[in-house]
């Protein structure tokens, strides 16, 4: 709309009545929410933008194509925006994406989230691990102090899938054997005492001691206090790595002891597993395969460490074309 008429319709809003302007409103809300959100996205990614394709960082602005400034690079002559490379590359209805943040934040279920943001379920779950693809990297880059580790096994899921490895089970089920087997999957979670926190999948069954050094070590500060149970990976990680290790006998009951000044426990870690596990358990399951998602994103939630929509989203998009 040009200048003049622009006024000329401005002028006349004073004169709408409250139906008239409360309709005005609702077709402005979109827009506004998609100004927001392409504001958002040139902010993350201003800093340092460069080239998906070469990595070059000299570029100048080339178009509009939708709703998001365009981009040529001066190196390789590559078309870019600000979205190129990342997981929400090629989605829709960015007016909606801050609104389904918070539904992130709330902790919705697909259903739940398709209803409040006015999407259907399906986009609402490609839209679930697309936001978390780059969440669940955001991870400190060491553990420091004392770090308390220890594993937890939740039982292994296709849910999903076409196919299975496996006879169907009803939902929830159980493993068809005792104690720990190739039927659950297991998750190491290790924290140190300033509550910073690193998690992965392992595969499935029983902890080793070549997990710990691909999981664990290239985040353990070496003159770290490694405080786990009484498990033989844990010892032999340890010592071949030349680490600190404290171990807490929980089979005899020792739950707490004391080294000089410090109360050498597992608690702390224990405690996280309790809270992951209860707040999945809202989702009725989960996949195997997206469980890392899902650990990243209780990680962004534990202790309101991630407190808006915005700095989720920020999250989300703020990797910058790695």
């Amino acid at each position: 709309m040009k200048a003049p008429r622009f006024r000329k319709w401005f002028a006349t809003l004073s004169s709408l009545n409250q139906p008239q302007r409360r309709q005005v409103l609702d077709a402005l809300h979109p827009a506004a929410g998609l100004d927001q959100v392409v504001a958002l996205i040139s902010q993350a990614r201003e800093p340092g933008r460069c080239c998906p394709r070469c990595g070059g960082g000299r570029c100048h602005r080339h178009g509009f194509a939708n709703d998001l400034q365009r981009f040529r690079c001066c190196a390789c002559g590559r078309t870019f925006n600000d979205l190129s490379g990342t997981p929400l590359a090629r989605l829709r209805h960015k007016a909606k994406w801050l609104a389904y943040s918070q539904v992130l934040l709330d902790s919705l279920s697909v259903r739940k989230g398709a209803d409040r943001v006015g999407v259907h379920r399906n986009t609402t779950f490609r839209w679930r691990h697309r936001f978390l693809a780059w969440v669940k990297l955001d991870r400190p880059a060491s553990l420091n102090g004392i770090v308390e580790a220890d594993e937890m096994f939740l039982l292994e899921s296709q849910k999903g899938s076409r196919t299975l490895d496996r006879p169907a089970r009803r939902r929830g089920g159980h493993a068809p054997m005792r104690g720990i087997s190739r039927h659950l999957d297991c998750i190491l979670v290790a924290r140190d005492r300033n509550g910073q926190t690193i998690d992965a999948v392992t595969g499935r069954g029983a902890l080793t001691a070549a997990q710990l050094e691909r999981s664990l070590l290239p985040r353990l500060d070496p003159q770290a206090l490694l405080v786990t149970d009484s498990h033989a990976a844990y010892r032999a990680f340890a010592r071949k790595h030349r680490i600190a290790h404290e171990a807490v006998n929980l089979r005899a009951g020792v739950r707490v002891r004391r080294l000089g000044s410090h109360a050498i426990h597992v608690q702390n870690v224990n405690a996280y597993h309790q809270r992951f596990k209860a707040w999945l358990m809202g989702f009725r399951g989960v996949a195997s395969r997206y469980l890392p998602n899902y650990l990243g994103w209780r990680w962004a939630l534990d202790g309101e460490r991630v407190s808006s929509a915005a700095q989720l989203f920020c999250l989300a998009i703020g990797v910058i074309n790695r």
